[in-house]
C-alpha cells in the first residue's frame, strides 16, 4: 500500500517550518537565548546562513512528506478524524524520534538542558503546525 499524500499540503507544511523557525529564532522571542546557549554568533554575515536555510527546506520537506504518509497510514489503520490522526501521529513521531534523539545527542555532547528543551520545543511546534496543515487538507478521496 502506498499512502495517499496531498503534496500541496506537504509544500505548505514545508513552508510553515520556515515561518515557525523565523519567528522562534527572532531575537525578541528565543533567538538571543538560543544563540547564547548554542554559542552561535548572531552578528555573522547573512551569506553564511544560505546553506543551512537550503538544508532546512530540504529536510522540512522530508519531514512533512513522512508525516503526511504516516498520517495516511494511521488514518487507514485507526480511522476517525484525519486532523486528529495527523496531530497524534506528529506528536508520536516527534516524541519517539526527534525529542528522543535530541536528548540522547545533547546529553553525550554536554549541551545545556535548557538548550535541549528549547530545541525540542521548537521541533514540537514545527511538527504540530505541519500536522495541522496536513490534517485539515487530506488527500482527495480519503475523507
Amino acid at each position: 500500500m502506498v499512502p495517499e499524500i496531498n503534496y500541496w499540503a506537504v509544500l505548505i507544511a514545508t513552508a510553515s517550518s520556515m515561518v515557525v523557525g523565523s519567528i522562534w529564532y527572532t531575537p525578541k522571542v528565543f533567538g538571543t537565548r538560543w544563540a547564547r546557549l548554542a554559542k552561535v554568533d548572531m552578528d555573522r554575515p547573512g551569506a553564511t546562513a544560505v546553506v543551512p536555510i537550503l538544508v532546512t527546506v530540504v529536510v522540512s520537506f522530508v519531514t512533512a512528506w513522512v508525516l503526511a504518509g504516516a498520517s495516511a497510514i494511521a488514518w487507514h489503520f485507526y480511522g476517525g478524524s484525519w486532523l486528529w490522526g495527523a496531530i497524534v501521529t506528529g506528536v508520536t513521531l516527534w516524541a519517539g524520534f526527534t525529542a528522543a534523539r535530541f536528548i540522547t545527542h545533547d546529553v553525550f555532547e554536554g549541551r545545556p538542558t535548557s538548550l535541549t528543551v528549547l530545541n525540542i520545543a521548537h521541533e514540537l511546534v514545527t511538527v504540530l503546525v505541519m500536522a495541522i496543515i496536513i490534517g485539515v487538507w487530506p488527500p482527495a478521496g480519503t475523507v
